[in-house]
């Protein structure tokens, strides 16, 4: 037996070194790219598919597994863990009714920070002033960049258009009556009570005021001068004495008409 040897050589290929990318955060309802590198194929599982990168969109928090394979074969598998945050849940104040030309304070909580429509602002309370009712949408953003949006709605309700009816003059020493209207409920100034109609009596010019309220408990003032005019000094003239059957002229002086 004669023997014989000859060499076999086996080379041993290295694992490729597989790299995900980092570890990321999405809100829920989006989508994310997650990537590989290190090899010439790849597939990831969860049905995310297969190539460089790719789009998920999970549901809940999910760890993606890449397995990449290099140009002789040999496999090396990373992972990418990608978190689901849930929206915040944004609470805002009450719906409020406000009288024309005013303003409120409305707020949000619940996130990091509120973006306000219709300019109203940010922040998590804005005061408004809207000549219409009018829907308020705060979105909110919390510290994932997450987002969620609620509404506040500004009910405005119209002043009443009140007036005073009346004279704008009188006598000295007589009176006037004032007359509101274009309310529900009625407050005179200078104690004259809440009557609807008012007598008056002024020994100098006044001016009368009057807040007028409507159901809605929304205002207006208005305002209501009365002049008063001074008596004429009228004059006859002097007593004087005529014989029977005799004629005198009397003569007024004071006044602008006269009624004898």
């Amino acid at each position: 037996f004669c023997p014989t040897s000859i060499d076999h050589t086996v080379t041993v290929n290295n694992a490729p070194n597989i790299m995900a990318s980092a570890d990321i955060t999405v809100c829920t309802g989006q989508s994310a790219n997650i990537s590989a590198s290190g090899g010439s194929t790849y597939s990831w599982n969860n049905g995310a598919g297969t190539g460089v990168n790719v789009s998920v969109s999970p549901a809940t928090n999910t760890t993606y597994t890449v397995t990449g394979t290099d140009a002789n074969g040999c496999t090396n598998t990373d992972e990418v863990v990608v978190s689901v945050s849930a929206p915040p849940t944004i609470t805002t104040s009450a719906d409020v009714a406000i009288c024309s030309g005013t303003s409120t304070l409305i707020s949000a909580s619940g996130a990091s920070s509120y973006t306000w429509d219709n300019g109203a602002g940010t922040g998590s309370a804005v005061t408004v002033s809207p000549t219409s009712s009018t829907a308020y949408t705060v979105t909110g953003t919390d510290m994932n960049g997450c987002t969620a949006t609620e509404d506040v709605i500004v009910t405005v309700n119209p002043s009443p258009a009140v007036a005073i009816s009346g004279a704008t003059e009188v006598c000295n020493g007589n009176s006037v009556t004032l007359n509101a209207s274009g309310a529900s409920n009625y407050s005179w100034s200078g104690g004259l009570g809440t009557s609807n109609s008012v007598s008056v009596s002024p020994t100098t010019n006044t001016t009368y005021t009057l807040t007028g309220t409507n159901a809605n408990g929304c205002e207006s003032i208005v305002t209501h001068t009365v002049t008063v005019n001074p008596m004429p000094a009228v004059s006859a003239g002097n007593d004087i004495a005529i014989c029977q059957g005799q004629s005198t002229t009397l003569t007024g002086s004071g006044g602008d008409t006269y009624v004898w």
